[in-house]
């Protein structure tokens, strides 16, 4: 038998079902608003992409329109338009009216194409161990890497953290940022604000790291669990 359009349009709304999670035992629906598959622009290391994004970067930063800088510059709009969509090289005569317009070095222009992606690889048992707040209650944490100034304006510290028969329970934690927890081995009885959450491996926690948190009952032990903060690279 065919299928209808109505089949149709039914078996295309399974295939893409909208993202979905589960708090306080009911179900949120939410898009999507990134998609990791797409490709930012092919042409990114090329200079002219690089100086054409830092001088609309830098126009919307003061508020003003591709006309407004057409005139402070003596710039056609459509060289403009092609500078700022990296289509056209901009000759350095035009580079210097484009900085004395912004208020920017030239340089200015040249800081997203000269600039390092940064990684961090970390091989097993090789994170470094580091005092924290709950070193003293016989928490261990493995700092798994770390990058400081990036492109994101994020900071993100991954840890790896082990407690034992020695470790006691700490559920006082508050820092700035949000917090992920991915239990790995062991149980525990976790604490967030006035509730608790029994986890066990395969479990996870995401919340604001603001409010009073951490081990309220360590169920069973060892326990190990990955807790991964994120916070604005000004607050660090």
């Amino acid at each position: 038998m065919a299928k209808t359009s109505s089949d149709s349009k039914t078996a295309s709304t399974r295939a893409k079902p909208p993202a979905k999670a589960s708090v306080d035992g009911k179900t949120l629906r939410a898009p999507l608003t990134q998609n990791p598959h797409a490709i930012r622009d092919t042409r990114e290391k090329v200079l002219e992409v690089a100086i054409g994004r830092e001088v609309r970067a830098f126009r919307k930063k003061l508020g003003i329109t591709v006309a407004d800088l057409a005139v402070a510059t003596d710039i056609s709009l459509g060289m403009l338009s092609k500078i700022e969509n990296g289509i056209t090289s901009p000759s350095l005569t035009t580079l210097q009216a484009l900085s004395r317009a912004l208020g920017v070095p030239v340089t200015a222009f040249f800081r997203r194409f000269e600039e390092e992606r940064s990684a961090v690889f970390v091989k097993a048992g090789e994170g470094l161990d580091v005092e924290r707040r709950g070193t003293r209650a016989g928490h261990q944490y493995n700092l798994l890497g770390h990058i400081g100034s990036n492109t994101s304006g994020v900071v993100v510290e991954p840890y790896l953290i082990s407690l034992t028969e020695d470790s006691d329970v700490f559920p006082t934690f508050q820092h700035e940022g949000m917090e992920f927890l991915y239990m790995l081995e062991g149980e525990v009885v976790y604490r967030h604000g006035s509730n608790l959450y029994p986890m066990k491996p395969g479990d996870s926690l995401f919340f604001d790291a603001d409010a009073p948190h951490g081990p309220e009952q360590l169920t069973k032990l060892p326990m190990r669990y990955l807790s991964i903060i994120c916070y604005p690279q000004s607050a660090g």
